[in-house]
């Protein structure tokens, strides 16, 4: 009986006519060529209108497509690896993975999200590790910045990246080293006239009401994911709503007094109790992050992903879906999260114990969630000003990166299915 039933849950999911075969794309270490091109595929095929099925720790979190002679083209074209599976194949996979001794579960993807990333216009693809692998994995997206914004284009978008930005108006604290450097002065000048051209006086106030439109963007049920600086300084300038914490050479006059005891820790989203750095010539935007704290040789330098119940913590299952629990370091503006700074109602689901810090944490505001994870570059350990782009080619498989696609294809699951 339970055999029939899941023929007819397949039949249901791909066609309404008979499939003979399906497709199943791997994602465990040994069987997949190219993890990150994977994800295309599925989001291929949810634009062509077909559903997936994601089968959350079965082999590293493969896919379930319908098979079809345009989707193994896709696969060859872009060194996908992929196994054709007759129908019993699939539904004894689908068998084991029902059963309540495995901690597994198949997930419906139903429509491919429309994705935005917030980012200067000017910014090249591989300035930023989301944009890069997006490119890499040929998904497509949408770039957006402050007048997009401010203009509620939000709405047109079910995921949002942040690139790395600064949310409090202080040009990423990179006064002390680089503020005689031409990319620096051009990017405070440019800043300025476009907050300006938006009606605000001070760029942190134009910076200021873009956070709380992506604030609100989430509350009403969309889903955001930021990297590096932009996690923290969003988190600040929300708690600094209303409070001038820049210094004269970022906004022309000094900051309020006392200014650090008039942080609202209430409206941040995921970190509380944190001390702003008060020196501007400082590369850093307070204590939330690790980098100058941590004690972390290269070598040694790896964070630990959370194992969850598949069947009944769908969300943080299929944020975590990777080929290893150990995933290397990396470094950033802010690197990584001092533990003892994350709201309690945060989950985290990445952290290096030695440290004693978190790298990947998720939460929920409103009716959206969001993740954070901490550094700039996977597959570039300490990346700084200058640094030639990182070639994807050269790392197909990288656990790192999966991290980031994993949250691309999240908006995608059947809502109803997840039951965090």
């Amino acid at each position: 009986m339970k055999n029939i039933y899941i023929i007819i849950i397949l039949l249901l999911l791909f066609s309404p006519s008979v499939f003979a075969s399906f497709l199943l794309i791997p994602m465990d270490e040994t069987s997949q060529e190219n993890h990150l091109k994977a994800y295309g595929i599925t989001f291929y095929s949810l634009q062509k209108g077909q559903k997936v099925k994601w089968l959350l720790n079965y082999r590293g979190g493969s896919f379930l497509l319908e098979d079809t002679k345009d989707f193994r083209n896709e696969c060859i074209i872009r060194g996908v690896s992929y196994e054709i599976i007759s129908e019993t194949e699939a539904v004894n996979i689908l068998e084991q993975i029902a059963s309540p001794s495995q901690n597994m579960e198949a997930v419906v993807l139903e429509k491919a999200p429309k994705i935005a990333v917030y980012s200067p216009k000017g910014n090249q693809p591989w300035d930023d590790a989301v944009t890069m692998v997006l490119q890499f994995a040929e998904i497509p997206y949408d770039v957006i910045y402050d007048e997009e914004v401010l203009n509620d284009n939000l709405l047109l978008y079910e995921w949002l990246h942040l690139h790395h930005e600064d949310f409090t108006g202080q040009y990423g604290k990179f006064y002390g080293a680089f503020r005689m450097a031409p990319w620096y002065i051009e990017n405070k000048n440019n800043s300025e006239k476009l907050a300006n051209q938006l009606g605000f006086s001070k760029v942190s106030q134009e910076k200021l009401a873009v956070a709380l439109k992506i604030r609100n963007y989430v509350i009403g049920g969309g889903f955001m994911f930021a990297m590096c600086s932009a996690t923290d300084s969003f988190d600040i300038a929300l708690a600094a709503e209303g409070i001038d914490i820049c210094e004269t050479m970022f906004d022309g006059d000094p900051s309020e007094s006392n200014y650090q005891n008039k942080i609202d820790y209430n409206k941040t989203f995921a970190f509380a109790d944190f001390i702003l750095e008060r020196n501007p010539v400082t590369y850093e935007f307070s204590n939330i992050d690790t980098t100058r704290k941590r004690k972390a040789l290269k070598v040694e330098d790896y964070f630990e992903l959370k194992e969850f119940s598949a069947k009944w913590d769908m969300v943080p299952t299929m944020l975590c879906q990777n080929h290893t629990l150990l995933v290397k370091g990396f470094m950033g503006q802010t690197t990584a999260f001092d533990s003892n700074l994350i709201k309690p109602n945060i989950l985290v689901m990445g952290e290096n114990h030695v440290n004693g810090e978190a790298r990947y944490i998720h939460g929920v505001k409103g009716k959206g969630m969001f993740t954070f994870y901490g550094g700039h570059d996977p597959e570039d350990y300490q990346h700084r000003v200058g640094d030639p782009k990182t070639e994807l080619e050269l790392h197909p498989n990288s656990p790192g990166y999966r991290l980031i696609l994993n949250n691309v294809l999240f908006p995608a699951a059947k809502k109803k299915k997840q039951k965090t």
